[in-house]
């Protein structure tokens, strides 16, 4: 969405300001907790017995929960992978970027010092024998998340695995059956239920400030059509130009060497390039889209789809790859008084549309959510900035999205947006939110791992992950589902008992 540089920061006031008013006890109770990830997400420090852990996986993901990580409430004591230039990033880090710090730096740790304090394991199977670990997290590849779970619960530990949950509905459902019969904890890396920022902007469309909610715009744009560029050139290979596509970044020299064989790849492309393949990957809506799926799913109660149709392909890439570099999914959700609503009812035309599209030939809104309802718009761009507007009511200026509101009562009192003639009406709950806002994580995945942590040092039927197996379930039953309509160009109508952990049927049967 177009806005100019003073609609922009409208919106973002009109936020603040908004959320000063309808949040000011719970922001200022934020302001002198502890912590604010801990005051928000219900859990205490951990004192002097952090929860010890293993990662697998040390590429792009599995650095970023490294760095993110807090070790008063986890402290990594070993990892494994089977690409060498990864198993080096993961010692020393990457010294240009602020998420990827390595375990030296991370820890302080003297190089001489090193394997003594952290242990390397080529086979994840022999890292899970160490009986001083008790969490894994898995940043694998996705085709290796069900299996790696798998062995994780059944030696005993509890388990932290990136998102998409699996490649297919059934072996998430065994998955979490299997978390369930070991009694251990299994959570799924949807971060947004641990960002501050989306808990409060989810705490606008609860209050029903933007009125009826009709549709949902989400949105995960990239632009790898560019040409790699070395010396001032393009790169070519075999007469063509490379691009500098990020799912097809230059094998490093290390992993050439590597024996893929052994390791279930077929070749070092599949191995370094695996989002690029189906039977390694999951594609756009399994990569991208779940996480954004999550976000609209939350701001609508969580509930569940009625149906899903799509289109999407591989319109711009001609480099062997098997996934689309596009994909276009439109969802219909029941309204409040649907009959599967929250409300229930006989409206069965009370529907909610999401649509959701990933592209990667176009960067211009980058990703985020708009939520569209009768009375206001909610803009959540990039995990870290939102913007709130008023609807223009007939016969005002249509044009005028850079006006002030700010939140007013009803008759019924019920909170509603009103447009203000001074923008320093509520400035200082505005204030209030804002500084709390920016003082805590902008991501979750720091407060992701310290709840785990919690948890797991506070064994309670209460104490669970906000996304544990039947959340991560219903969250691959969207993408995947989404994935069969493109791919079968019809549209599919969800069945409840896909969501079922302890039913056998599944989308793709």
């Amino acid at each position: 969405m177009n806005l100019t540089p003073e609609e922009r920061q409208t919106g973002r006031e009109n936020f603040y300001r908004s959320l000063g008013v309808t949040r000011r006890d719970l922001l200022k109770a934020a302001t002198v907790a502890p912590a604010v990830g801990a005051f928000y997400f219900g859990y205490s420090q951990l004192g002097s017995n952090p929860v010890r852990a293993g990662l697998i996986g040390s590429g792009d993901q599995g650095n970023i929960l490294l760095t993110e990580s807090n070790p008063d409430y986890l402290q990594f004591i070993a990892y494994s992978d089977i690409r060498p230039s990864q198993i080096e990033r993961a010692k020393y880090g990457d010294p240009d970027s602020w998420n990827r710090l390595g375990f030296l730096r991370k820890y302080e740790i003297n190089e001489d010092q090193f394997d003594q304090q952290i242990r390397f394991y080529e086979d994840y199977h022999e890292l899970l024998q160490n009986p001083d670990i008790e969490l894994v997290v898995i940043a694998l590849p996705l085709h290796l998340h069900h299996p790696a779970v798998m062995d994780a619960l059944e030696a005993g530990k509890h388990v932290l695995c990136e998102q998409l949950m699996a490649q297919e509905v059934r072996q998430c459902k065994e998955m979490a059956r299997k978390s369930q019969e070991k009694g251990l904890y299994l959570a799924v890396g949807y971060q947004r239920h641990y960002n501050i920022l989306y808990d409060n902007a989810l705490s606008l469309a609860e209050n029903n400030l933007l009125g009826d909610i009709r549709h949902i715009r989400a949105l995960w744009h990239r632009n790898d059509s560019w040409p790699r560029m070395e010396g001032g050139r393009p790169v070519m290979e075999n007469g063509k130009i490379q691009l500098d596509d990020r799912w097809r970044r230059p094998i490093p020299p290390a992993d050439l060497e590597v024996d893929v064989t052994k390791h279930g790849f077929d070749s070092v492309e599949e191995l370094c390039w695996w989002r690029l393949y189906r039977r390694k990957g999951g594609s756009l809506l399994a990569e991208l889209g779940s996480q954004q799926l999550d976000a609209c799913s939350m701001f609508l109660g969580h509930g569940q789809p009625l149906a899903v149709s799509g289109v999407g392909g591989q319109y711009f890439f001609d480099d062997g790859r098997d996934v689309e570099d596009h994909v276009f999914a439109t969802f219909e959700y029941p309204g409040d008084n649907h009959p599967l609503g929250k409300n229930g009812g006989g409206q069965a035309q009370d529907i909610v549309v999401v649509t959701y599209s990933s592209i990667s030939t176009n960067a211009m809104e980058e990703y985020g959510e708009q939520i569209l309802g009768s009375r206001g718009s909610l803009l959540v761009e990039g995990e870290r900035d939102v913007m709130l507007f008023k609807e223009i009511e007939p016969g005002k200026n249509m044009l005028a999205r850079a006006t002030q509101v700010s939140v007013t009562s009803d008759d019924s009192q019920k909170p509603v947006l009103e447009t203000t003639e001074s923008p320093a009406d509520g400035a200082a709950a505005a204030g209030m939110a804002q500084s709390t806002l920016a003082e805590g994580p902008s991501r979750g995945y720091r407060e992701q791992m310290e709840h785990l942590a919690w948890c797991i040092r506070n064994p309670a039927p209460e104490n669970q992950p906000r996304c544990g197996p039947e959340m991560a379930l219903s969250r691959a039953v969207h993408a995947l589902t989404a994935n069969l309509a493109i791919r079968r160009q019809q549209r599919i109508e969800f069945r409840p008992q896909w969501f079922d952990v302890d039913s056998d049927e599944v989308p793709e049967s």
